[in-house]
This record gives C-alpha cells, structure tokens and sequence, in this order.
C-alpha cells in the first residue's frame, strides 16, 4: 500500500454500498464511499484528519481482504499526467485536501446502504410498526406509503416544515422515518440532527432519502445518525430491504414488495 496507489470499488464493493443491508463498520462505510478511483490514498487519507493513520490503515486492509476494493489500472500516460498534476497542484496537505474536497462534491452519486439501528426484532401478535414519511412530493410519498403498508406499517405523511412538527408530535412513537433531504422550506440534515438530539425521538430509524446526491451529502447523513441512504431514483424493493434492516425486521419469507419501476422525482432530474 504505497501513497500513489489509486483503488477503486470492485463489483463485490460496489454491491456492499448498494445492496441495501450492510455490516460493514462506519468507518469501514465511510472508507468506502471516498474511493473513487481517482484519488490516491495520501488524497483520501489526508480528507480524513480525525482518522489515525493505524486506524485509516487497518480500515483499508479490511476493506482490502474482503475483496472490496482492487487496484486501479491506471495507463502510463494518465499516470505521468496525474504525477504532473500532484507536483503542480498537489505539493501541499492543504491542495490535497482541496483535491478530496473537489470529487466528494461530484454530483451523480449513487447508494442504496442500511444498517441495523439496534438488535432484531420480532412483532408480537397484533402488534403494528409505525412510520413517518417526510417528502415534498405527493406522488412519490404516495408509492412509498403503499409498499409500507404492505409491509404493515401504518404511515404518516409531512412534506413540509409545519407537517413535521406536526406528525412528530403525534402518537405513536414512530418505529422509522424515511426523511427527504430537500424540502421547500428545511433542510433534512437539520431535521436529522433535531431528531437525534430530542429525548423521545432520538433512537428512531432514520433512512434518509435525496434525488441530488454526492460522496459529500452521503457522508454528512451518515455521520449526522443516519441509519440507511437511498439515493433516488429507487426500486421499492431496495427501498423495503433497507426499510426491514434498520427497524430490525428480518427478510420477508415472501419476498420483496412489488416489482415497481425507479422511483423518481424533479429533484433528480434538476
């Protein structure tokens, strides 16, 4: 593992990150997400300054033997060009980091990853899982009620700021929330962090769900106590396998929701 060497995701990690369920460590997803097959490890890690480099190694490692990750290939040509562009713009930590910065922010990202909030669960007879759907776009929130409650949810719906409150303050307790990042008037990563603070909603499932993603926006939900992320447009079978794995829920013995088409809307086409 030389500074220089440039990994990408092989098919096995790409599945890890959208395959919906994962038992992959925080910092071992984190990791995950930043390879881009562009950047060298001395980019990557320098984009991580909390991170030890013994920890940052033994990270890479794991990620390395399970089969995650592979050495990129990179022509002789691109390789000097790149050698150019890190003695020009690359001489210093602080560049590097700028360099991080730069491809975390690249739009068109995408990721279908849930982890388990806590242990599993097992329903009692009668007994009805709860769940808020926070999103601005009626038809979408529509869908996504439909393949909860065929799930056995009962499900609530807010698609803006006032709705939120409103729904949060309700009974039930919610058992899961699937939140929007982009409202008309919040912003989801702020309703996350709310949501973590407050004494009687802080240990909910939280799946965050967005239309315009980045590396960036993925690593903020996660580090901000998202359980899951979902970049859209979705299948609803993605979408339900997420949904079991964070609420605890094992796999349901009859398969998937319904075959549906991608979910999408105008934020993933704007």
């Amino acid at each position: 593992m030389q500074d220089n060497d440039i990994y990408k995701l092989t098919p096995r990690g790409q599945q890890e990150l959208r395959g919906s369920a994962t038992k992959l460590t925080p910092a071992e997803i984190e990791l995950l997400i930043r390879i881009d097959g562009i950047l060298n490890l001395a980019q990557i890690r320098t984009g991580m300054p909390a991170v030890p480099a013994e920890t940052f190694a033994k990270t890479f490692g794991n990620l390395l033997d399970r089969g995650l990750l592979a050495q990129a290939e990179i022509d002789p040509f691109t390789e000097q060009f790149n050698f150019q562009l890190n003695q020009l713009a690359l001489s210093s930590a602080e560049a590097e980091a700028d360099s991080g910065a730069a491809s975390l922010k690249k739009a068109g990202y995408y990721v279908s990853i849930a982890r388990p909030r806590g242990p599993a669960r097992k329903l009692a007879p009668g007994e009805v899982l709860s769940a808020i759907v926070v999103d601005d776009e009626p038809m979408l929130a529509k869908f996504i009620q439909t393949y909860l409650a065929f799930d056995g949810f009962q499900v609530r719906l807010a698609g803006n700021r006032a709705e939120v409150i409103a729904e949060f303050r309700k009974p039930p307790l919610p058992d899961l929330i699937l939140l929007d990042v982009m409202l008309p008037d919040a912003d989801g990563f702020d309703i996350l962090l709310r949501l973590r603070q407050h004494p009687a909603l802080k240990d909910v499932p939280v799946i965050m769900l967005t239309g315009k993603s980045t590396r960036e926006s993925v690593l903020k939900g996660l580090a901000s106590g998202a359980d899951g992320y979902i970049t859209k447009p979705f299948e609803a079978d993605a979408l339900m396998r997420a949904v079991r794995t964070v609420v605890g829920l094992p796999e349901d013995p009859k398969g998937s929701a319904q075959a549906a088409g991608p979910w999408t809307n105008r934020d993933a086409s704007s």
